[in-house]
Order: structure tokens, then sequence, then C-alpha cells
């Protein structure tokens, strides 16, 4: 919301700008407000805590990322890796039938995960040590980009399932 705030101010004219400027400080203090109720409330609990702690160790992970992990996928570091990833819906399903073989694609799934670790990647493929090699080298082997960030999330999905159920943090050696 504050984006669009900050997008209208650019088409509309100056004498309009003073009632969405209000707009936006009240959006940034909502938003404070929510981030300070949210580290609060994990900082209550040590097993919260530390899964926090474990998943901003790694390399472009932030707040929204840890946080939506958290509280909209309970199962990471409960399942495997081919298991959480079919629960977030990157995991590629195949459709075939007989001899018939169809595309694979990915589908279902937890769409709230699903959408920050897409934005996420966004970033990441640009200077990730790990996930922008492998982006690079899928995009040249010839598969389109979008299945190419798909990997790449799955990929850092299983990285930080693996560090959180190993109890490890971020280790750029062991990544």
């Amino acid at each position: 919301m504050s984006k669009i705030q900050k997008n209208r101010l650019k088409r509309i004219p100056k004498s309009a700008h003073k009632p969405n400027q209000t707009t936006l400080k009240v959006i940034k203090k909502e938003l404070e407000r929510v981030d300070k109720q949210l580290d609060k409330l994990v900082n209550s609990v040590a097993e919260w805590r530390q899964k926090r702690d474990l998943l901003l160790s790694a390399k472009r992970v932030g707040n929204v990322q840890a946080y939506t992990l958290m509280s909209e996928l309970p199962e990471l570091s409960k399942l495997n890796r081919k298991d959480i990833a079919a629960l977030v819906g990157i995991a590629p399903m195949n459709r075939d039938s007989g001899s018939f073989q169809g595309k694979r694609y990915i589908r279902g799934g937890r769409h709230r995960v699903r959408t920050v670790l897409f934005v996420s990647m966004m970033s990441a493929i640009q200077c990730h040590p790990k996930l922008k090699p492998m982006y690079e080298r899928l995009v040249t082997a010839g598969k389109p980009k979008k299945v190419a960030l798909i990997a790449c999330m799955r990929k850092q999905l299983t990285i930080l399932n693996t560090m959180v159920k190993n109890n490890t943090y971020w280790d750029k050696k062991t990544a």
C-alpha cells in the first residue's frame, strides 16, 4: 500500500501531496508497530527465537521471509526436501498417462510462502553466492527464466529446511 501511495505522489498535483504524505506516515508507523509486536512475540518463545535466528543467518533472507516461513510453514524442518517443496507448491508435477509424456508444472501449495520466496528470489539471483551461479547455469542450458527461478526457490527452501532441521547456522562453505 505504501508503494501505491508513493507512485500516486508522482502523478498528482503538488497541492494534493500533503494528504498522501500523511497516509504514508500512518502506514509507516503501523508497519513499525506491527514489526515491534512480531519481534516481541517471537522473542517471548525460545523455540521461535532460535528458528528466526537460524533463518536470518542465511544469505538474502530477511524478516518478512523468516516470519512468513515460521507462520505459514510450521512443517519446516519436519519434512524432507521433496515433501516440503511439494507442500509449498514448487515441486514439478508430471502429467503423464500411458505413453503420453506431458509437461512438468507447479501448482497448488501454500500461496503466501511461494509468493514470498518468489519475490525474495528476484533479488537473490542477482548476488546470492549459491543461487546466482545455479540460475545462470540453468538459463544458459536453455531453461526458461521462470523455470530457473522456481528451481532456485526450491534450492533455497531446501537449504533453509535443512538448516532448521539440523539446527545449524548459515555456512557459506557447506551450503
